[in-house]
């Protein structure tokens, strides 16, 4: 066989674009993928990570759909400028995340929600639900019966937001060895997690400042427990075409969360995997399957 002939039969990915765009006066850093014309996937991260979760997911889906993962504020390679004053809250990163896919003129898009993303991609949903083709929620909560007990000290926190606490919480998770545990917790082979991911995070939660950012944002997350209704209002009302894939050992969003999708919306799909929080670094192939047989459910 000839070089070239070799060379042929090698498949081939769609190359991932590093943009970046001004939206609610914040410097938005983005990936973007796939045919322009293409339906929309709008992935949204976790904490502590960034677009960069979804390194090995996006080249997946951009053969057939134009795929679009931003750094929320405070996370990742988006750069919020001093003068802004932004005030971290959910609904302060869910304003923006809607400023953006404005900025963007998105229209239509299939929602995938991790973690954080989950309720500020249920905000944008509640803001625009006409816009929602599709919804993905990888361990991305919208019932509390989803809280697992690792919320323990930080449900503390919420409580009694004392230094004491807020110290605890700080202790627990912001630092390299927590983020790392994030990672790896319920993950049958932890050699298989790469470690430039809980790296490359903890590095980012050390800027002057993100600590900080970090801690309010921690404390603002009750705020979505009462927003959970309306969350479960938009499920029974729109029925979007649904996909709860959950890496069923993960200690924060447990699989009781995964489960309730089905309680309101009949177009639920639930699929656990043998894993933790970070699915995409253990299940990628598994999730890019779901996601192709949703967007098919969605266009039937």
């Amino acid at each position: 066989m000839s070089a070239t002939a070799s060379t042929a039969a090698l498949p081939t990915y769609p190359a991932v674009a590093l943009k970046t765009v001004e939206a609610d006066g914040v410097q938005v850093f983005y990936r973007e993928a796939g045919p322009a014309d293409a339906p929309v996937i709008l992935l949204l991260h976790g904490y502590p990570s960034s677009s960069h979760m979804f390194r090995h997911l996006i080249p997946r889906l951009a053969a057939r759909y134009r795929v679009i993962a931003p750094d929320l504020p405070g996370f990742g390679f988006t750069q919020v400028p001093e003068a802004r004053d932004y005030r971290y809250s959910f609904d302060a990163l869910a304003a923006t995340t809607a400023a953006f896919v404005d900025t963007l003129g998105l229209e239509r898009y299939a929602l995938y929600v991790f973690d954080y993303g989950a309720p500020v991609g249920l905000r944008l949903a509640l803001k625009y639900p006409e816009r929602v083709s599709a919804l993905v929620s990888q361990n991305g909560n919208a019932y509390e019966e989803g809280l697992g007990d690792a919320w323990d000290p930080i449900r503390r926190y919420w409580a009694d937001p004392s230094a004491a606490n807020r110290q605890v919480v700080a202790d627990a998770v912001l630092n390299l060895e927590g983020t790392r545990w994030q990672y790896v917790h319920g993950v049958a082979d932890p050699s298989t997690v790469e470690p430039e991911a809980y790296y490359l995070d903890a590095l980012l939660l050390e800027r002057p400042g993100n600590k900080v950012i970090q801690l309010d944002l921690l404390l603002d997350y009750a705020s979505n427990l009462k927003l959970y209704p309306r969350f479960q209002a938009f499920f029974r009302e729109y029925t979007p075409p649904t996909l709860a894939i959950w890496g069923k050992h993960d200690p924060f969003f447990i699989p009781p969360g995964a489960q309730a999708y089905r309680r309101d919306n009949p177009n639920a799909v639930v699929t656990m995997l043998d894993t933790g929080h970070f699915a995409l670094e253990t299940h990628v192939d598994e999730i890019a399957a779901g996601i192709g047989e949703l967007m098919e459910r969605a266009r039937a």
